[in-house]
């Protein structure tokens, strides 16, 4: 049966956050570093400007599937853990240990080296400095970041809903304006509809990888069921914060990406690694660009502190079960944090920062955690089986066809990866299956001498 409570911990936790506050998580988890950073990538990898909008567009329908899917689980399993919740009720305790393991170890990192990747290049050109120029200084501001974040979170902090709510309409505010803006003033400034008529030929391993960066730049979209234990009346409205909330993300990114290719050509948006940057200089000079910095900056560091304060709930969900080392949800005796998997979570990203480009950590986070959302999205077929009777608040539409569609999305980027990129994809499936092991020995078998 579903537990309420996943732990003992979770006794000090209150259900406050009601709707609206849980779209401005959906959206201000999820609006971070991709939409500013991304199309860059994209556009060189897909140099077709219809294209670019229809993978951009798929991207977002792949995870819209998920999200509908995904809203099932959060109605039926409104607990801590979200997505360890539903990989554990409908797969087992290996596959859900795989996700805690691959969290700790890979995705959290990843997703926190490539954030700060992009605050470290929006704080160098905030103060008139190309990135490019100064690659090191990149790699150690996003590392500062990092480290300050981890210890601003191992002090701990309390973030109310009405900051999230703030940083989330700022974000948003920022990007509706740069869309407006663009079809408003950008005809006089180098902004015209021929850009969106330019072709060019597109290979197809490479219209994969693009994907990966799109459908990195639509993450976070499930990281609300992280803290479903912390949302008031959650059968109710975390299918609903969930599905609004992403539904809202896709309109902003579409419309960003129109009025950046509209502003540019595609090959000048392939060349453009800070895209919204260049776009507000064209519009309003240097007072754009500053505008813009300071809200990308706000956003990818707001992001960091979000990752580090969610991860967490990960872990101690895993602790209860004891499917989790106990140290690593050891809670500090003065400040009630999470000390130890805030500080392993947060060196592990700076050592990833220092090591790897922003592409490389997208295309990693992307590769190690999709499959587990798949995972989490094919659960509502086997749930549906095993319990027909459990309540169920919410349905997917479209069952079975939407959930199909998704898992369809996730398999053909993780096949294309292993096509195009079979190094890295094979040491980043490498790593998440060294869990196996672990579970086994220290696990495993400490399940069997207690049964």
């Amino acid at each position: 049966m579903p537990q309420e409570n996943l732990s003992g911990s979770e006794a000090h936790l209150t259900r406050s956050l009601g709707f609206w506050a849980c779209v401005g998580i959906v959206i201000g988890v999820t609006i971070g570093s991709g939409i500013f950073r991304t199309p860059a990538g994209i556009a060189a990898r897909v140099p077709n400007p219809a294209l670019m909008l229809s993978i951009w567009a798929l991207g977002g329908l792949i995870t819209i599937c998920g999200t509908l899917a995904l809203a099932e689980l959060g109605g039926l399993f409104p607990d801590t853990g979200g997505l360890y919740v539903y990989i554990r009720e409908g797969w087992g305790r290996l596959p859900a240990f795989l996700f805690g393991w691959s969290q700790l170890v890979l995705i959290r990192a990843a997703a926190l080296g490539a954030i700060s990747t992009v605050f470290a290049e929006y704080f160098l050109r905030s103060i008139g400095f190309n990135p490019d120029a100064y690659p090191t200084s990149v790699h150690l501001i996003a590392a500062a970041a990092i480290g300050f974040a981890t210890a601003v979170n191992i002090r701990g902090v309390q973030l109310g809903a009405w900051v999230v709510g703030a940083a989330t309409v700022g974000k948003y505010g920022s990007l509706a304006v740069l869309v407006i803006a663009s079809m408003l003033l950008g005809g006089g400034r180098g902004g015209s509809f021929q850009h969106f008529t330019a072709t060019g030929s597109v290979n197809p391993g490479l219209f994969g990888l693009a994907l990966i960066s799109v459908l990195w730049a639509y993450d976070g979209w499930a990281d609300l069921s992280f803290i479903g234990g912390e949302v008031k009346d959650p059968r109710r409205n975390l299918p609903r914060a969930l599905i609004f909330g992403t539904l809202c993300v896709l309109a902003i990114y579409l419309l960003a990406n129109v009025a950046y290719l509209y502003m540019n050509p595609i090959q000048d948006v392939a060349r453009s690694r800070l895209i919204a940057a260049d776009v507000m200089f064209a519009l309003f000079g240097r007072l754009g660009v500053a505008l813009v910095s300071v809200t990308v900056m706000i956003s990818t560091f707001g992001a960091v502190n979000a990752s580090m304060l969610t991860s967490p709930r990960i872990f101690f969900a895993q602790a209860d079960d004891r499917l989790f080392f106990k140290s690593i949800a050891r809670v500090h005796p003065r400040y009630h944090t999470p000390y130890v998997a805030v500080g392993l979570t947060g060196g592990l990203g700076i050592l990833f920062v220092l090591t790897r480009t922003f592409e490389q950590l997208s295309d990693t986070f992307v590769l190690a955690m999709w499959p587990f959302y798949a995972l989490s999205v094919a659960a509502v077929y086997r749930l549906r089986r095993s319990r027909p009777d459990a309540v169920r608040p919410y349905l997917t539409p479209g069952y079975p066809v939407v959930p199909l569609i998704f898992i369809a999305g996730v398999s053909y980027i993780m096949v294309n990866a292993f096509v195009t990129e079979t190094l890295w994809s094979s040491i980043v499936f490498g790593i998440v299956l060294a869990g196996v092991p672990v579970y086994w020995f220290y696990f495993g078998r400490a399940e069997k001498i207690g049964g």
